[in-house]
């Protein structure tokens, strides 16, 4: 098994992977008669030949150290992920290798950050670490095949965060 360490989710080293959906992203704009904040046009969606699709992920918690050798991607659509609860979440991303997923790199979420995926990025599944696990999902809806997956013969582990 091979040890990975979590980071700090931060957009610098995301940048290649997707965007980090969150208020630290953008300056605000009042709407609502001053009432709100619109933080507007937080993540690069992208589709192709579909539409974008709004859905409910209801995951399970997961428990450190945290087993995993599965990865996935979307060849037709960004995904994105939004904890409902503000919830952190482990999040796993790999660059492509020739159709594969490289070494993986792992980061943490803050309470109330949320991810997009780009377009054929390598992740690994939802990992909340807090209770309840439920994601508001943007992604590609559409005919076609929008999912690859790879499994890794080693597994990897995160042992603390």
């Amino acid at each position: 098994m091979k040890p990975l360490n979590p980071k700090s989710l931060k957009q610098k080293y995301f940048d290649k992977y997707g965007d980090i959906i969150d208020t630290s992203q953008k300056v605000p704009f009042e709407i609502n008669d001053g009432r709100c904040l619109r933080y507007n046009d937080l993540a690069n969606l992208n589709f192709t030949n579909g539409q974008a699709g709004i859905s409910l992920f209801e995951s399970e918690k997961i428990s450190l150290p945290y087993r995993f050798n599965f990865m996935e991607k979307h060849p037709l659509g960004s995904q994105a992920f939004i904890p409902v609860f503000g919830s952190k979440f482990i999040v796993i991303v790999a660059r492509d290798n020739n159709g594969k997923p490289g070494d993986p790199e792992v980061f943490i979420t803050k309470p109330g950050q949320g991810v997009n995926y780009h377009k054929n990025v390598w992740h690994g599944i939802l990992a909340p670490l807090e209770d309840p696990g439920l994601f508001v999902v943007i992604d590609w809806i559409g005919s076609g095949k929008n999912l690859d997956t790879n499994t890794y013969k080693d597994w990897y582990f995160i042992e603390k965060i």
